[in-house]
């Protein structure tokens, strides 16, 4: 079993390598509204604002040398300022 302690060191690395998000593998958001590590679990919030994009269809987390950390695929259109929420628990599989 891998203790608590080490998962949440996991979680603490995870969240120092996610620098910025890509949307559509072209707009790119530098600010979190929120991103903050409890125990296991990292939570990032941020705002998409109205115009950036029609519609999200790939939301990207890199490191800051542009590498691609996570890559999802979504379908959220976007008719105003957007606050998205993603969260990451790192857990034992």
């Amino acid at each position: 079993m891998i203790s608590e302690e080490f998962l949440s060191e996991v979680a603490i690395f995870t969240d120092m390598k996610i620098n910025k998000i890509v949307l559509n593998g072209t707009y790119q958001i530098p600010n979190f509204d929120l991103k903050k590590v409890a125990e296991n679990e990292l939570s990032m919030r941020y705002t998409v604002p109205f115009g950036a994009v029609e519609t999200i269809q790939q939301i990207e987390l890199k490191d800051e040398l542009d590498n691609v950390i996570t890559s999802n695929q979504v379908y959220v259109p976007i008719s105003s300022d957007t606050i998205l929420s993603q969260t990451i628990f790192v857990k034992e599989a």
